[in-house]
């Protein structure tokens, strides 16, 4: 197998009109966040507005690692606490019956080292999604995706429900004879699976210290592997997923595997296209930390606020060892950081960084 490749500036291709697209993906975002906002007379996030559950645990960074392993986040052995918000991506909050791709936010605290251009605290933040590619090669073809979610925010919700609901069949058979489809996952075609039993990924790649990575997170412990592929049926009830997860997690300690995939090939592992799946064969995860959690009630009251109003999940908030790359990425700067503002100016809550 090939050796890793050394991190370079090189490595990524910035177009001249990257601000020109983030300014207009801004003006769609905008629109979402000003509907909702007047529908629920409270502010939410952009995107993954609704949360399903909110869980404080500990992550465990090995010893012993590597040296191509051993960078940033990674490098020094120890325990950090964390909060994982478990999601679903749409920026309005829908009945549960409209099945989408899951999403799990994760903020590591207490960690030091050089950080990220205006990244405030002492938090790394890791955003991640249960598939392995992103729905969009680029930030101008997510454009195209965002103008129809902001034109449809806030209509039609039984419509959505019933489109689901074909959408689904539509993606069970495709998955039948070996296709994937991103774009019909996002508009409502994903099984309607425990978020609990997925497993996650970043699906854009980051610097990984002197090397270029992408993330996963898979779920190791016995009662979270149970859970895997299990759906849960939302049908009349709007909230089914976050009373399943209440119940589950009062009982479950949760254990799961942090894994990091090495850039190994340029052309088999590109930076600038998130819809390119980075392979097992061509690069394989490996596990440089672990993540438990305790049994525990995953709506505390507290502990919602706290994560939903107190605090934003932000690709840009963490170390510079670990600098989103890609096209994609780069227009996320501005972007989580234009939502988080909003929500804070709306809702007259500010939102700071743990320090």
């Amino acid at each position: 197998m090939a050796d890793p490749i050394r991190y370079s500036p090189d490595l990524e291709n910035v177009k001249p009109d990257e601000a020109e697209t983030v300014d207009r993906l801004n003006e769609q975002f905008d629109i979402i966040l000003e509907t909702t906002h007047e529908d629920y007379g409270h502010a939410v996030r952009s995107v993954h507005a609704k949360a399903h559950a909110i869980v404080e645990g500990t992550l465990t960074v090995h010893a012993d690692l590597p040296a191509e392993l051993a960078q940033g986040l990674f490098a020094t052995p120890g325990e950090h606490p964390v909060f994982m918000r478990f999601s679903t991506n749409p920026g309005d909050i829908l009945s549960d019956a409209i099945s989408l791709p899951r999403g799990l936010a994760i903020k590591v605290m207490d960690v030091d080292g050089e950080r990220l251009p205006d990244a405030e605290g002492r938090a790394q933040d890791f955003v991640m999604v249960n598939g392995p590619v992103f729905q969009a090669k680029d930030a101008d073809k997510f454009l195209g995706n965002l103008k129809l979610l902001a034109r449809t925010t806030d209509k039609a919700e039984g419509a959505k429900i019933a489109l689901s609901s074909v959408l689904r069949g539509i993606n069970t058979a495709l998955t039948a004879v070996g296709v994937e489809s991103a774009a019909i996952r996002s508009l409502g075609g994903a099984p309607n699976v425990d978020p609990i039993g997925e497993t996650y990924y970043s699906a854009t790649p980051f610097r990984y210290g002197d090397y270029v990575a992408k993330f996963k997170l898979v779920p190791v412990a016995p009662a979270l592997k149970e859970r895997t592929g299990a759906i849960i049926d939302a049908s009349g009830c709007p909230d089914a997923i976050r009373e399943t997860l209440q119940q589950e997690l009062r009982d479950i300690a949760g254990e799961w595997e942090f894994r990091v995939q090495l850039q190994r090939d340029t052309d088999k592992q590109p930076i600038e296209d998130p819809t390119v799946e980075w392979t097992e064969e061509d690069a394989p995860s490996v596990t440089v930390a672990t993540i438990r959690t305790k049994a525990q009630d995953s709506w505390d009251e507290a502990r919602v606020r706290r994560v939903n109003e107190e605090l934003r999940f932000s690709i840009w908030t963490g170390l510079a060892a670990h600098r989103p790359l890609g096209n994609i990425n780069r227009s996320r700067k501005d972007v989580y950081k234009h939502s988080a503002d909003f929500r804070a100016r709306a809702n007259g809550c500010p939102i700071r960084e743990p320090a």
